[in-house]
């Protein structure tokens, strides 16, 4: 069974700490849609390609119907034309959102934490905070882990804590409402205050 990190207030190893079974035995495939559906709500749906409708000009008859010896033409909007409309190309109000249920999202947060568990990777302390609000002192706290990266999780997060990581190019701190399965398996390894771990694991 894997377990957590669990640390003391300068963020040095203090213990371990059991996850729950339903952590594990998950099938990524949970982690990957909600991936995938995390990243497709971020389009910006934005490719806009003019129709035939509003593109300007080609109110005259290019040339005249008959006589010519080549196809008919009724208007330099076609697509076919320099400068004319494109075909079949993108338009805005396309919906990328992909739908991914509760349970899904669940499993998905488990699946990762399980997998940063596994990687030694994920840590549990009493409170992430920086009184003084500064950078110094938020570095010490983050090379104490010795971890590329790290994701922080705070029940609150207070503008003290926010302005000392905030110039850590290598943290991220988030609130508990603001914790989901992406940001866990983008960052090398969480940090997660034990009031948030213990809203995670009450209904395991």
């Amino acid at each position: 069974m894997m377990s957590a990190i669990v640390l003391n207030e300068k963020f040095e190893k203090a213990s371990e700490l059991a996850l729950p079974e339903s952590f594990s035995g998950i099938n990524t495939h949970n982690l990957y849609l909600y991936v995938k559906s995390y990243q497709a709500s971020l389009r910006a749906d934005t490719a806009s390609a003019k129709t035939r409708s509003t593109i300007s000009g080609g109110g005259k008859k290019p040339w005249a119907q008959k006589g010519k010896g080549g196809a008919r033409a009724g208007s330099r909007r076609s697509p076919i034309f320099v400068g004319g409309a494109i075909a079949h190309g993108p338009n805005t109000g396309r919906n990328y959102d992909q739908k991914i249920n509760k349970k899904q999202k669940k499993l998905a947060l488990k699946c990762a934490l399980d997998a940063l568990a596994t990687a030694g990777k994920l840590f549990i302390v009493d409170s992430i905070d920086v009184p003084t609000g500064k950078t110094k002192d938020a570095l010490a706290l983050f090379n104490a882990l010795n971890v590329r990266d790290a994701l922080l999780v705070k029940k609150i997060l207070d503008e003290n804590t926010y302005l000392a990581f905030r110039n850590i190019a290598s943290t991220y701190v988030v609130e508990e409402n603001e914790l989901n399965a992406f940001l866990a398996a983008t960052y090398r390894s969480v940090v997660i205050e034990k009031a948030v771990w213990e809203n995670l694991t009450k209904e395991s």
